[in-house]
């Protein structure tokens, strides 16, 4: 009778400590995922860029958007990545600071994957006429967006606006 009584017993402590458990783990991320809804916001840049007669390009802002939601992966920048003719976007707060960097592949001069009957193969097209986007944690301090194109003697600075 003892031995029966301590199967049963057992059992029922377990089933209810893993109960308590699981609520406890259920409340937790209920709490998180409203911190992360309250602070966790993106803000997404769409531009617009020309080339002129000489080549020289014209960036512009054609708008931003500010949504709700975490970036799950945040691109990495890192200078010898960066090739002739691809973009520098740096955001800055208002002393100066930079808050965050990203790169932009060559937006005029885009690589394409072509399909033919020897296989896949690359080409570069030449455009007059594009448009990118870049996506960034939003932060209320940023100030300023900044674009740099890649040259052989460095950075040539192409865009610069305030928020």
């Amino acid at each position: 009778m003892k031995n029966v009584f301590n199967v049963l017993i057992v059992p029922v402590f377990l089933f209810c400590s893993f109960q308590k458990e699981n609520g406890l783990t259920q409340k937790r991320q209920s709490l998180s995922e409203t911190v992360a809804r309250k602070g966790d916001r993106i803000i997404y840049l769409f531009f617009k860029a020309d080339k002129d007669q000489s080549g020289n390009a014209k960036i512009t802002l054609q708008s931003s958007k500010i949504t709700d939601g975490r970036l799950k992966h945040t691109p990495s920048f890192e200078r010898n990545g960066v090739d002739k003719g691809d973009l520098i976007i740096t955001l800055t707060e208002s002393g100066g600071k930079e808050v965050a960097k990203q790169l932009v592949k060559d937006p005029f001069n885009p690589e394409l994957e072509v399909y033919e009957k020897e296989g896949i193969s690359r080409h570069k097209a030449s455009l007059q006429s594009t448009e990118f986007s870049a996506r960034f944690s939003y932060s209320e301090n940023v100030q300023t967006i900044k674009i740099e194109k890649a040259t052989d003697d460095g950075a040539q600075l192409l865009f610069t606006q305030k928020l």
